[in-house]
């Protein structure tokens, strides 16, 4: 299905401007529908004959549709839109004609015009033609809400007509809420209430005020029942701002534990102010549940820093011991181990500073490689890049692919651009961990360099790490290599992250190790997860 602003732009001859005008009334109009208790359509003129098209639709959630079908992308024109055409050549609202048939729906039609006004402030031209088509098969006696809904709903008809609703919308705000039937408030032109719903009513009565609103002053009342002054300030602001005919922002007033989101409409039809809308919602349940999740959150970044500092203190302790042993075997394994435990400190260190568990992996891949270059025991200087993104990763995926790369990177390093009075030997890139053997002397004329790839594809993530140094020895068997750093990569990359990997001769010399991660992980009941 296309969007307005694809239908407006097919067929009709729109501005920019009038389409995001559209745009904003199809936002807002939810309001409107529920108020009329009546299908809201949106027309736009198509050619001079009279025939318009559908470019949106609403249905309302306070009565039965009148429209079983959806009617967006329909093109019309004859009798059919007779109405639609008088309000749009004459520019005003049609309410006149007897009821017609849907199918076996009797539905009453309506049409409003639609204005956008000038940068001015003057009513422009009509640029289309809002349909207000109400279910006439459960008409009844209508009762006090249902007349208090009906006349806010005259009111912002002759609005829109007039092209001052909706009011722009503030930075930051959605659509979402309130709605009419979380709570609905009337005032005149003085702010007196002269109709709450019932659903309104308890609202405040959570907030502590039990009894009637009807003849409240709404912006003094608020300043009397807010906690804190000032929010009891700005809600009150709010109230006379929309008596003065302005939008103002959506408010919270918080009080004895309860808390009550509003949001303050100016009602003025034909630019008179009459008064103004306030639609209110209880949202105290929503609000201990965003506070609990607050805590939660802070408690899981305090766990990973601490986490983090445990590990760093854990690699202090091996540095420490590094340095007071004597055999050079047993100094490198620590040395080694140091560097393991400092590479998962770096996830937990980004998690530590994450809303989630979920990390920017391209950083922490950077620093890691950065780490590779300046503590490997080589004598010559080596690049390194990378390309492409890993993009966000699972804390269970980051933690072991850290190690992973860790072990790749050092052993690319070292092992594929040997110090100098290793030369005569042949090392084995991307952690090998195969005795040497002779193999091609590194091409003078190159960078040494380690390339680190990333790319996802359906679900999966490909990694290469690839140098191009003296490359892999003749009879290199991975599976067989009894370095250690080899087990952990081939430990991690099959085990905990149940991928795949291959180390392979690269295509211009040096290495390559080719990584496949899958980023659904499987649950316990052989379902996965993203």
């Amino acid at each position: 299905m296309s969007t307005l602003r694809d239908l407006a732009e097919e067929h009709t001859h729109l501005r920019p401007a009038d389409i995001d005008h559209l745009h904003r009334i199809a936002g807002d109009w939810q309001l409107l529908s529920d108020l009329s208790f009546a299908d809201l359509l949106l027309w736009v003129p198509v050619d001079a004959d009279g025939t318009f098209l559908c470019v949106a639709q609403v249905r309302p959630t306070t009565a039965p549709t009148a429209y079983q079908d959806d009617q967006v992308g329909r093109i019309v024109g004859g009798p059919e839109v007779a109405h639609l055409g008088v309000a749009y050549s004459q520019g005003r609202i049609w309410r006149e004609g007897d009821p017609v048939w849907y199918g076996d729906v009797p539905a009453r039609h309506e049409a409003i015009p639609v204005r956008l006004r000038t940068a001015e402030g003057e009513a422009g031209e009509v640029i289309a033609v809002v349909g207000r088509d109400t279910n006439l098969s459960t008409a009844r006696t209508p009762s006090q809400l249902e007349l208090n809904y009906l006349t806010t709903a005259d009111d912002l008809a002759q609005m829109i007509a007039d092209g001052t609703f909706p009011p722009p919308r503030h930075p930051g705000e959605t659509t979402s809420a309130p709605r009419v039937g979380d709570g609905l408030v009337r005032l005149d032109a003085g702010g007196k209430v002269t109709y709450a719903s019932p659903n309104a009513q308890s609202a405040y009565r959570r907030l502590g005020y039990a009894s009637h609103l009807v003849g409240e002053d709404l912006a003094a009342l608020h300043r009397r029942l807010a906690g804190d002054p000032l929010d009891g300030t700005e809600a009150s602001n709010g109230i006379l701002a929309a008596l003065r005919g302005e939008a103002p922002p959506r408010r919270e007033i918080d009080a004895r534990g309860a808390t009550m989101l509003t949001r303050a409409l100016p009602l003025m039809p034909a630019g008179v102010p009459i008064g103004a809308l306030v639609l209110v919602r209880d949202i105290t349940e929503v609000r201990r549940r965003d506070r609990a999740l607050i805590t939660k959150d802070a408690t899981i970044r305090e766990i990973h820093h601490r986490v983090k500092n445990n590990l760093q203190t854990v690699a202090a302790l091996l540095r420490l011991q590094a340095r007071r042993v004597a055999m050079p075997e047993a100094r490198v394994a620590l040395e080694e181990s140091v560097r393991r435990v400092a590479s998962i400190a770096l996830v937990h260190e980004t998690l530590s500073m994450s809303s989630d568990e979920a990390v920017e992996f391209d950083g922490i891949v950077d620093r890691v490689a950065s780490a590779a270059t300046e503590v490997a025991a080589t004598e010559v200087s080596v690049g390194m890049r990378r390309r492409g993104s890993f993009g966000v990763l699972p804390a269970e995926i980051a933690t072991s692919l850290v190690m992973v790369l860790n072990e790749l990177l050092l052993n690319a390093v070292e092992h594929g651009f040997p110090p100098a009075d290793e030369a005569d030997e042949a090392p084995v890139a991307a952690a090998s961990g195969m005795v040497p053997v002779a193999a091609p002397e590194v091409d003078p004329s190159l960078r040494p360099e380690v390339v680190v790839s990333a790319h996802r594809f359906r679900k999966m993530l490909h990694v290469s790490v690839t140098d191009n140094g003296r490359g892999l020895p003749p009879d290199f068997d991975a599976e067989r290599g009894s370095r250690l750093g080899l087990q952990i990569v081939r430990a991690l990359i099959t085990g905990e992250l149940r991928g795949t990997i291959e180390l392979r001769a690269g295509a211009n010399g040096g290495t390559e190790a080719m990584l496949v991660v899958p980023l659904a992980r499987s649950t316990h009941d052989g379902r996965s997860q993203a």
